[in-house]
């Protein structure tokens, strides 16, 4: 599997929890401490994601990090 293709993944996995739990994409940023606009780069794998905000990510979300990685 491509790079690329691991951050759509792991982008569509924190969309698709976010939008379950309820949080607009400027509500969950100011959660996380980002911008909006860095959090869309993530949910659309337009950037890679740093261990330390994909754990503040996961823990915003109430999930483990192992849960937003399917691959």
């Amino acid at each position: 599997m491509e790079k690329k293709e691991r951050r759509l993944r792991l982008g569509r996995n924190i969309k698709a929890r976010r939008i379950e739990a309820g949080h607009s994409m400027r509500q969950f940023a100011a959660m996380v401490g980002t911008s909006h606009n860095y959090l869309w780069e993530i949910e659309t794998g337009r950037v890679s994601v740093g261990f330390d905000i994909l754990c503040v990510i996961a823990d915003s979300l109430g999930v483990r990090v192992r849960d937003l990685v399917d691959f």
